[in-house]
């Protein structure tokens, strides 16, 4: 898994059919100390995060392993909105 802010929210109305129905947002990677990365993935949303949050994420095979996700054409997806971290 991969740590993550949400910048935004894609919408595509026409897409795949399996897609229908899922939030996908625009998630930027970041740094354990907050610092954002430029690297920046389209994500399926499963935990209702939004727009500001640290959210954890996965990608490829295991961004199909979710309930919401299992066998879908997904390449990332949103799998956790992050409370608290303590780093030393």
């Amino acid at each position: 898994m991969t740590l993550g802010k949400v910048i935004g929210t894609v919408w595509a109305t026409r897409k795949d059919e399996q897609l229908t129905g899922m939030k996908l947002q625009l998630v930027r990677e970041i740094d354990a100390d907050g610092t954002e990365k430029s690297r920046m993935v389209v994500a399926v949303d499963s935990v209702g995060a939004g727009v500001g949050e640290i959210v954890l994420f996965a990608q490829g095979s295991s961004a199909r392993q979710t309930e919401l996700t299992k066998n879908k054409p997904v390449d990332a997806v949103i799998t956790a909105i992050v409370d608290k971290m303590d780093v030393e």
